[in-house]
């Protein structure tokens, strides 16, 4: 049993370490995987209508596509100009709200003059070397642009090959197991696996759609600016458990103190948010995804700092669907049942 065990560990760590040191490599597989989870049922409708694998399969990544393109577009301009004057209007907020931020401020001070009697002599200030902090920031967004482009090219393709080959993927997953019972089972799991992150990702995105839409139309109704925005920024940080709706609702506040005079009034937007979110997170999506999704809420923390510290925002957004994944195949492995046991709720 102890080998066995180690032997896992090994397995384990060694799958870790590779998804770490190639993650453009797995990252973009990962992603086509999941996509291809979920956009498999509108191209198994299509094919209804004799339309052909590829063609069907071309068709939906199109009308996804263009939707994605036309969000992009109604949301580019008010995101431009609330990032291009965020520089000025932070230190206006501290301006405005200086009466609240003057304890704050003094603390800070405080602290950091501790800090710099305890090491026993003054740090000297950062001296800016001039010419080299524009162009560093270019070369950084330039190569940051280029690597995000080459991942959504490399993604977009390996997902409209895994749609297009339709069950062929399915049929030589089953033929790497040894036995019948194997074939069988891989396949059933695989199955299952599809069906329960399409079903997962379908709910949580339409639930987070109908969210994002309340919050907008709550902030318009209370006079913030750029409502919309707002609601597209509260539905896209809702995919991630715990730390989206607390940085969406810290941002919220923040431009809710910027846009209003009174400190209650400024903090009305994000309070509405606040109130959206606990009817959503304590009652709409334990109602509508019931136990069947339902998983342990440390599990799911640890595993949000991990894939965090691993691939970053996009490991945040890959942490649900993996463990997801993890759930139902150690449901259907016996081995693996007490892990099943662990994860859920």
């Amino acid at each position: 049993m102890l080998p066995h065990i180690t032997r896992l560990i090994v397995s384990a760590a060694g799958v870790l370490l590779l998804f770490y040191c190639a993650s453009s490599v797995v990252l973009p597989i990962l992603l086509a995987l999941v996509g291809s989870m979920v956009l498999k049922p509108p191209v198994a409708w299509l094919r209804k209508y004799h339309l052909p694998v590829p063609l069907a399969a071309a068709l939906v990544l199109a009308i996804l596509g263009i939707g994605v393109a036309f969000g992009l577009i109604h949301l580019e301009k008010p995101v431009a100009e609330w990032v291009k004057s965020a520089p000025e209007t932070l230190p206006r907020l501290k301006e405005k709200y200086q009466r609240v931020f003057n304890p704050i401020s003094r603390m800070t001070t405080a602290l950091y003059g501790l800090g710099n009697a305890s090491d026993g002599h003054e740090r000297p200030p950062a001296v800016a070397t001039p010419g080299t902090g524009g162009s560093q920031i270019a070369g950084t967004l330039f190569t940051w642009t280029g690597s995000v482009l080459t991942g959504v090219v490399e993604t977009v393709v390996l997902l409209f090959l895994l749609l297009a080959s339709g069950d062929r993927f399915i049929d030589k997953l089953s033929r790497v197991a040894p036995t019948l019972n194997g074939r069988r089972g891989a396949v059933e799991i695989y199955r299952e696996i599809q069906r329960s992150i399409s079903a997962y990702l379908f709910s949580v995105s339409l639930i987070n759609i109908v969210f994002g839409t309340l919050v907008g139309v709550s902030l318009s109704l209370a006079g913030m600016p750029n409502a919309a925005m707002w609601g597209a920024l509260a539905a896209a940080a809702n995919f991630v458990p715990y730390f989206g709706p607390i940085a969406g609702i810290a941002v919220v506040a923040g431009a809710g103190l910027l846009a209003f005079d009174t400190v209650s009034r400024g903090l009305l937007p994000a309070g509405t948010y606040l109130v959206w979110h606990l009817l959503e997170a304590d009652l709409i999506t334990p109602l509508l995804l019931g136990r069947r999704f339902k998983m342990n809420a440390f599990v799911i923390f640890v595993m949000l700092m991990f894939f965090t510290w691993l691939w970053g925002i996009l490991g945040t957004l890959l942490a649900m669907p993996i463990l997801v994944m993890i759930n139902v195949a150690c449901s259907r492995v016996p081995a693996f049942a007490p892990l099943a046991v662990l994860l859920s709720a």
